[in-house]
């Protein structure tokens, strides 16, 4: 019990040093962006019938001059209060905003992540233990091919299908136009999510299934399986009693680190159905120099980032004991 206590604790404590390293990168990099931040949320116009006295207010609210240090020390404090300040293009509190944005985004990001995580499973284990055969070429041709597809290609062509010329799924938005929210349903939300969710899932599969398949062929070249075929297992009997822990280890690796993947993806994905998610309201925040929501958004997606690596280590543990052991001998 004190070694599971030892090995969950130095987890958290790498995952704490890791947002604050991002936090501070994100908050450097756009210091030095040469976007003007009062030019690009006030306007040229509207800066240049300003009086001085109104310019040095709006420089001393944005900290404009002040070393980025003091800056980043005056967020970083707010921040761990909870409070994010106030986006400048919703004029909102950025805690609102992205909880709006993340309630829309994870339902995309969630399905998306278990469609893709099982079907490239069973089809990595399926092309493993049929090497050779149409099944295992099928698998691994297509495996490579959206490998190297890009995603917005791929939700461009889905678009094209299944709204523009099939017309049984929405263009875009997470909900109908025009309607009051009161009136939306669940159905009405899986309907909009569908052709997102889908190209995400498409393209997280492949990198799961070539993974799972290399791995389901070296079990399936080993000595024990050589001896339990000569004993006369099923394929079903092998795989359930000498592939299946063998090969869910790894699986669980790949199926957290794509996290990082699909979220990334998502980014691309959210604009073009015009999906109003975490991703879409990064390259807002971005393109209308939205500081305070873009720092936000940056540490959250990468909390979620870094807490699914954080449940694959403890996990680990749970399958396989001795991980958990060695690492808190560590």
């Amino acid at each position: 019990m004190k070694s599971h206590f030892m090995f969950v604790g130095k987890q958290l404590i790498r995952m704490i040093l890791l947002l604050i390293c991002v936090s501070i990168a994100a908050f450097f990099l756009v210091s030095v962006s040469p976007v003007d931040p009062l030019q690009a949320n006030v306007g040229q116009a509207a800066l240049g019938s300003m009086s001085q006295e109104q310019i040095a207010k709006l420089n001393a609210y944005w900290g404009v001059g002040e070393p980025a240090m003091s800056r980043f020390l005056a967020w970083a404090s707010d921040f761990f209060r909870g409070d994010m300040g106030i986006s400048l293009l919703y004029r909102r509190p950025v805690a609102e905003v992205i909880a709006v944005k993340f309630v829309n985004s994870i339902w995309l990001l969630a399905a998306a992540w278990m469609i893709s995580g099982i079907m490239g499973f069973l089809l990595g284990v399926l092309a493993g233990m049929k090497r050779g055969t149409w099944i295992d070429r099928a698998v691994k041709g297509y495996s490579l091919m959206i490998a190297s597809t890009p995603a917005f290609w791929l939700a461009l062509v889905l678009l094209m299908v299944f709204a523009v010329w099939l017309q049984i799924l929405p263009v875009g938005l997470s909900v109908p136009i025009g309607m009051e929210a009161e009136g939306v349903t669940l159905a009405d939300r899986i309907r909009h999510a569908i052709l997102p969710a889908l190209t995400l899932s498409i393209t997280g599969v492949s990198n799961i299934a070539l993974h799972t398949r290399e791995k389901m062929i070296d079990i399936m070249e080993s000595d024990y399986v050589l001896f339990a075929r000569a004993r006369g297992e099923s394929s079903w009997s092998i795989f359930k009693n000498h592939g299946f822990r063998n090969v869910v280890l790894p699986a669980i690796t790949l199926q957290f680190a794509s996290i990082s993947e699909i979220f990334g993806g998502s980014v691309l994905v959210e604009q073009i159905f015009s999906y109003p998610g975490l991703g879409q309201a990064a390259v807002t925040a971005g393109i209308g120099s939205d500081v305070p929501l873009l720092l936000g958004v940056t540490v959250i997606s990468a909390a979620i980032v870094f807490g699914g690596n954080l449940t694959a280590n403890l996990l680990y543990g749970v399958v396989d004991p001795r991980i958990r052991r060695g690492g808190a001998k560590k």
